[in-house]
């Protein structure tokens, strides 16, 4: 709340949306994203007023602070990733009309939903090098210029283009056309009635021949540790975890900006799933189990059925 012996406190923090938003896209990790910004906020407010004022834009150094911070946090997630149990997926994220990061309702939380924060555009982030990576998002998504791309990460603008030329690449070798919304829903929701008829000849129809599945267990939960690689062996998968699971709850929800699943068993969302559809099959599956990283879709904050 803005008060008359702070008044750049509003615009201060006017910028945790923006703020929250580039850190996700950089972590692929809401919880990061959320532990980067209070990092940010903690270096402004160690300052001294005069300090505080003589920032010409408060904005543009709140944003370089956390991109370094990222940066930072990005070598290190190789190694921690290294270590983890099983496949690492991003965070889901549920559709932004509803509770993301843990205050129901709040605006400024929110992440914006758009083409660069689907699953499929996250996974590919995760191939690149940490540079590769804040030079793409900051200048394709947020639209930085490459000097200033330049001045937060420590290169030159023409390193950093070269950086975003590469990152651009792996994206373009990885991406399909855009499959249209309407029809993803349709694939989607076919997958669902076949998966709770226990249909597995039309499961099988509605993946790729060439289809790969990635689970995320985090060591917490069971998962496959591998990629399961072919849809008849992703159909035979699925049908052998609901043999398991025999009283889930399989609901539409948009993943990410996208059609997906959710799993609920006694109201407790357990797996959330998101999909990439190619020429009307399922190609990608990436389902997220660990408990960890289901915070915005449990009890507290749970999408209503709609």
């Amino acid at each position: 709340m803005t008060t008359p012996s702070d008044p750049g406190l509003s615009a201060i923090m006017s910028e945790r949306r923006q703020l929250i938003n580039l850190a996700y896209r950089l972590l692929g990790s809401l919880a990061d994203a959320e532990d980067v910004v209070q990092e940010t906020y903690a270096r402004w407010y160690a300052m001294t007023r005069q300090q505080q004022e003589a920032i010409e834009v408060p904005g543009a150094w709140l944003t370089t602070v956390a991109s370094r911070i990222c940066l930072d946090l990005l070598g290190s997630a190789r190694t921690r990733r290294e270590s983890y149990v099983g496949e690492w997926i991003p965070e889901p994220l549920p559709d932004p009309t509803e509770w993301i990061t843990g205050r129901s309702g709040d605006p400024v939380d929110r992440v914006t939903l758009d083409e660069s924060i689907t699953m499929a555009f996250l996974v590919v982030l995760e191939s690149m090098t940490p540079a590769e990576r804040v030079a793409l998002v900051l200048h394709d998504v947020f639209r930085y210029s490459f000097a200033e791309v330049a001045e937060i990460v420590g290169r030159t603008p023409g390193a950093c283009r070269q950086l975003a030329s590469s990152a651009r690449r792996r994206l373009g070798a990885s991406q399909a056309p855009a499959t249209p919304a309407a029809r993803q829903s349709g694939v989607v929701r076919d997958f669902k009635q076949a998966w709770e008829a226990k249909d597995i000849d039309a499961l099988i129809g509605l993946l790729d021949p060439d289809a790969t599945a990635i689970i995320d267990g985090g060591g917490l939960v069971s998962a496959g540790r591998h990629p399961i690689e072919g849809g008849e062996r992703i159909a035979r998968y699925i049908l052998a975890l609901a043999g398991k699971a025999p009283n889930l709850t399989i609901l539409e929800r948009t993943v990410n900006g996208q059609p997906g699943l959710v799993a609920q068993q006694d109201d407790v969302t357990v797996t959330v799933t998101a999909f990439d559809v190619e020429d009307g099959r399922i190609k990608r599956i990436w389902a997220i189990r660990n408990p960890e990283k289901l915070r915005p879709w449990t009890a507290a904050g749970r999408p209503s059925p709609r």
